[in-house]
């Protein structure tokens, strides 16, 4: 979900990585350095847009649609997901806990774009992680996923948090170590990012039968992602050594630091998705993107919601 790069311009849809943004950008892109990472391309947060996303909690992703270009007037249709699918569709038995779309994520709200707490992803995407859940169930396991498609707009809202220095009411659980004002120069923030294109997503692995997860409640005491598990919050994920989006080194996929269990579960993890197709962000234990992405060049705007895809 991250990778070096620095604040830039508002990302729009449809746009090639270091593409140029509307001429009133054109200082800002200037000065602007636009790096790809995250699984095959960098994992960005981008600049506000308003659609007023849902809080949900842990869940279980449908079928094609039109193309996603921005409407800037709303006499033009809606943006639409050719070719994605609502995972819970695909695959109902992979558990969901879409965290941008509740106020549990680093932002500390709803992200926008996230109108709905759904897994949406190309259809080629969907398939090849019903496989990757065959061999996880095979063993004991199931995938949950956090992340799946990220609209353009939820990027761009990233950004333009990342640039108000005051807002930094979740630091103490996802950034402990590291400064605000350093996220995007370590890497943990850039623009564009690949979950934008359909076929990325960050997930983790749970014992089955998954035990229960408490929800998360606004405003409870927060603890460091990068504490030992019993400290930090009771995530279901086995564990993985940090908590997801722990914008930490210790969070680096090989990490030495992480031995015993937790590497076990890091390896296993990155096993399954690698024989299933996917190649991992090794900034990120989580990060995976599908290899064979159809769309490895384009970049969509379209909200979280079922009516994205059909």
């Amino acid at each position: 979900m991250r990778s070096s790069g620095r604040v830039g311009a508002p990302v729009r849809s449809g746009a090639p990585p270091g593409g140029p943004g509307p001429a009133r950008a054109v200082a800002a892109l200037l000065a602007a350095v636009v790096v790809f990472s995250g699984c095959s391309r960098p994992e960005p947060r981008p600049a506000p847009t308003p659609p007023p996303p849902t809080s949900a909690g842990p869940t279980p992703s449908a079928s094609p649609t039109p193309s996603a270009s921005a409407a800037p007037s709303g006499s033009r249709p809606a943006a639409r997901l050719p070719g994605f699918v609502v995972l819970t569709d695909a695959d109902p038995r992979i558990l969901q806990d879409i965290r941008y779309a509740t106020p549990h994520n680093f932002v500390g709200r709803p992200i926008a774009g996230y109108r709905e707490p759904l897994c949406l992803l190309t259809r080629q995407a969907a398939a090849a992680l019903r496989r990757v859940q065959d061999a996880a169930l095979a063993g004991g396991h199931s995938l949950k996923v956090y992340d799946c498609y990220r609209p353009v707009p939820a990027v761009n809202d990233f950004v333009a948090w990342a640039r108000r220095s005051g807002e930094q009411q979740m630091k103490a659980e996802f950034y402990p170590r590291v400064a605000k004002s350093r996220l995007f120069d370590d890497g943990y923030i850039g623009v564009p990012s690949a979950h934008s294109r359909g076929s990325t997503l960050d997930l983790t692995l749970v014992d089955v039968p998954a035990p229960t997860q408490p929800p998360y409640a606004p405003g409870q005491p927060l603890q460091s992602c990068t504490a030992p598990r019993a400290q930090r919050f009771p995530d279901n994920s086995v564990d993985m050594g940090t908590g997801f989006d722990c914008f930490d080194t210790l969070a680096h996929t090989a990490d030495s630091r992480v031995t015993g269990a937790a590497r076990d579960n890091r390896m296993l993890l990155r096993r399954l998705m690698t024989e299933g197709g996917f190649v991992n962000y090794d900034r990120e234990w989580w990060h995976y993107r599908y290899a064979k992405e159809p769309y490895p060049d384009r970049y969509f705007e379209a909200p979280v919601a079922r009516s994205s895809v059909g």
